[in-house]
């Protein structure tokens, strides 16, 4: 019985030490809670984030709204953009067969009308021939056969006058390209 009373005495040794051992196990395990400068460190770091995210949305909005006020008028620039080819056409027919007063008033009124584009942000683009062709600037029409050897990958002749609105391509320029 010895031995029965031995194990039945290391057990309840085991059992006390289990009692004691969880509260000790349960005091490693709760963290402590966190101090009010680690709160309020916590608290600052959410506001600077937050701040710095309006900030960058109201920056972004503001651009947003000065690209909105500087494109609106882009459709009607467009469409206008037929009044100033019709405009380049006539003086063209008017110079050849007309008089010359009927040509300075034409020439007034295209002058007029293209100022005032202008001051709205309206650019023609420059393209002669024999630049190089850029497809962000240019639209190939045709190729036909460089009259020159200098000419071949390069704009031989320009169709139809391109336009830009504060930098950005509204109406790109056709060209015929040497090849």
């Amino acid at each position: 019985m010895s031995e029965n009373q031995d194990i039945h005495e290391e057990n309840a040794n085991l059992q006390e030490e289990n009692i004691q051992n969880p509260e000790t196990e349960s005091n490693e395990n709760v963290t402590a809670a966190p101090s009010s400068e680690e709160l309020l460190a916590e608290e600052r770091d959410r506001y600077v984030r937050l701040f710095a995210e309006f900030e960058n949305y109201k920056k972004r909005t503001t651009k947003e709204k000065m690209e909105f006020f500087q494109y609106a008028n882009q459709d009607m620039m467009i469409s206008m953009l037929a009044i100033l080819d019709d405009f380049e056409r006539a003086l063209k027919e008017i110079a050849k067969t007309g008089n010359e007063a009927d040509l300075q008033g034409v020439e007034l009124i295209y002058q007029k009308f293209k100022g005032k584009l202008t001051e709205k942000g309206l650019k023609a683009m420059e393209v002669k021939p024999g630049d190089s062709f850029d497809v962000d600037f240019h639209e190939a029409i045709t190729q036909i056969p460089a009259p020159s050897e200098d000419l071949k990958g390069k704009i031989v002749d320009v169709i139809e006058t391109g336009y830009t609105l504060h930098d950005k391509v509204i109406r790109f320029a056709k060209v015929v390209t040497g090849n």
